[in-house]
C-alpha cells in the first residue's frame, strides 16, 4: 500500500468513526496494519500529523506546546504547581508525556520553564514560571537543611535559596574569543566550552573510557556505541552529548530513548540516566596517559 493510500484511509476512517482513529481502529476498520504504517511513517503520530490530525490518549504523542499550555493553565488556576494527583484529575493528558521527556515528575516544572523561555512565552506565563523558580529555591533550601540541620545551616539554606542560576560566562575584553582552561595532555588542548567540544573530546577518549563508537548522527540521540560492562562483554548503548547534563532538559529530550549523557559538566543531580562527566574523567586519565606535549623549549 502506498503512503497516500494510508493517509486517505485514515481520513476515511475518521469520517466513519466521528473521531480521530487509533492505530487499532485503523487496523480493524481499514485493514491497515502497524507494519504498513511503519513502512512509510516513523510512528503513528507522524501519520496523523501528515493527515492534519492530532490525537489524545494512548498511542498518541502529545505536542509539547499543548502539554505546556495545559499544565501552565492548571498551575495558574490552582495558584501553585500541580501535584501528580492534581494533574491526573485536572489535565486532559496523563503524566506520561512529562515523565517521559524529563525523567521524573519533579524535573518537569524546570523543563517546562526552559521550554516556555525558548518559545518566547516567559512574559505571558510569568506568574507560573515564578512558581517554578520559587519551588527550585525551596528545594535547594530544603536540601541544605536535610544534609546538615542546625541554626548555622538554616542561615546557609536561606542564603542558598536566594542565589540565582548558574553564572554566565564572562568575556572580559570586548568580543575576543574565550577558550576553556588547558587540559593537556589530550587531543583537545583547551577544555570544551560547547557541545561540539564534548563530542570531539569523547571521540578522542572513547576507547580509554570503555566505549566503541558505532555511529554519530544529527538527530537524537547523538551516538550509538558499545560500552564495556565486563572484561569480555559489551553492551549497546544510546548516548546524548551535552555541554552541561542539565541541558538535556532544555532540549526536551525523552529520557526513555537514551541510556547515557556524556557531558563536560554534570550539574543535574536528579538525572535519571547514567552520566559520564568528561572533566572528571580526564583527571583520572591524565595520570596514566603519555605526555603528548612537552614543556621543554
Amino acid at each position: 500500500m502506498m503512503k497516500q493510500q494510508i493517509i486517505s484511509a485514515v481520513l476515511e476512517c475518521k469520517e466513519k468513526l466521528g473521531h480521530v482513529p487509533t492505530n487499532t481502529d485503523l487496523n480493524k476498520k481499514m485493514a491497515i496494519s502497524r507494519k504498513m504504517v511503519r513502512q512509510h511513517f516513523s510512528n503513528y503520530g507522524q501519520l496523523l500529523a501528515e493527515c492534519g490530525l492530532s490525537g489524545l490518549g494512548s498511542g498518541y504523542k502529545a505536542a509539547m506546546d499543548e502539554v505546556f499550555l495545559d499544565w501552565a493553565m492548571l498551575a495558574r488556576t490552582l495558584k501553585r504547581l500541580p501535584t501528580i494527583a492534581e494533574y491526573e484529575i485536572g489535565s486532559k493528558f496523563s503524566v506520561r508525556p512529562l515523565v517521559t521527556r524529563f525523567g521524573t515528575w519533579s524535573q518537569a516544572p524546570y523543563g517546562l520553564k526552559l521550554f516556555a523561555e525558548e518559545k518566547g512565552w516567559a512574559e505571558e506565563w510569568k506568574d507560573v514560571l515564578t512558581m517554578v523558580e520559587a519551588k527550585a529555591e525551596q528545594d535547594a533550601a530544603r536540601g541544605a537543611l536535610m544534609s546538615a540541620p542546625g541554626p548555622e545551616n538554616v542561615r546557609r539554606a536561606r542564603k542558598l535559596a536566594r542565589k540565582q542560576g548558574p553564572e554566565n560566562l564572562r568575556i572580559s575584553r570586548g568580543d575576543r574569543e574565550v577558550y576553556g582552561g588547558l587540559v593537556r595532555p589530550f587531543p583537545l588542548v583547551c577544555a570544551p566550552v560547547n557541545e561540539m567540544g564534548v563530542v570531539f573530546l569523547f571521540g578522542a577518549l572513547a576507547e580509554k573510557l570503555g566505549f566503541a563508537v558505532l555511529r554519530i548522527r544529527p538527530e537524537y540521540p547523538d551516538c550509538d556505541a558499545l560500552m564495556q560492562v565486563a572484561e569480555d562483554r559489551l553492551e549497546r548503548v544510546k548516548i546524548e552529548f551535552e555541554y552541561e547534563s542539565r541541558n538535556f532538559l532544555k532540549h526536551m529530550h525523552e529520557a526513555n530513548d537514551c541510556d547515557i549523557i556524556v557531558c563536560w559538566k554534570h550539574n543535574w543531580p536528579e538525572c535519571p540516566l547514567q552520566v559520564v562527566e568528561l572533566r572528571g574523567e580526564i583527571g583520572k586519565l591524565g595520570r596514566h596517559l603519555p605526555q603528548i606535549y612537552s614543556d621543554e623549549r
